[in-house]
């Protein structure tokens, strides 16, 4: 089994890269955040594995930063689990009395994290489009809502855009 920990950010990823038995397949290297680097850490990943190898990867829970990485990941048939920051936090501080934390050791935590398998479960296919979808509706019910603000800014008073005639028979 390979485990692979990211680190996500703005605009670049730090991976980590273990295998079973804890030796290290590749020390912490940077991806940019965009296709060209996915493609670097699948190149990487192939480069490091076999076949018969099942790779998990996983990732911290970082909002709309890790979104582009983890389709990718989910359409190329990796099992991803995304972790949630604050059990990767205590994880780190459970391992080490230093109170260091930078990117390169998050990736490494987030790996030991995967190779411990402390009841996680990977994240599914079916939660990446119930996020999507969810993230659509928020963004539907904004616009809806900004709608009716602008609705009700607007003043209209008939009687200054239409003539006198157009009210005449017409009951209110």
């Amino acid at each position: 089994m390979i485990c692979v920990g990211i680190d996500v950010a703005k605009d670049k990823h730090d991976c980590f890269i273990l295998n079973s038995e804890g030796a290290v397949l590749a020390d912490v290297f940077t991806i940019p955040n965009n296709l060209e680097g996915f493609h670097t850490l699948l190149n990487k990943l192939r480069s490091c594995s076999t076949p018969q190898d099942s790779i998990k990867v996983g990732l911290e829970a970082t909002g709309h930063y890790s979104c582009n990485i983890l389709g990718f990941l989910l359409d190329n048939g990796l099992a991803t689990y995304v972790l949630n920051p604050l059990r990767t936090n205590l994880y780190r501080k459970s391992l080490s009395l230093r109170k260091t934390k930078t990117d390169r050791v998050d990736a490494r935590t987030i790996a030991a994290m995967l190779l411990s398998d402390a009841g996680l479960k990977p994240y599914t296919d079916i939660a990446y489009h119930n996020e999507e979808l969810k993230s659509l509706t928020r963004y539907r019910f904004d616009k809806v809502k900004e709608r009716a603000k602008l609705k009700t800014s607007i003043s209209f008073e008939p009687s200054i855009f239409l003539p006198p005639s157009f009210f005449l028979g017409l009951d209110f």
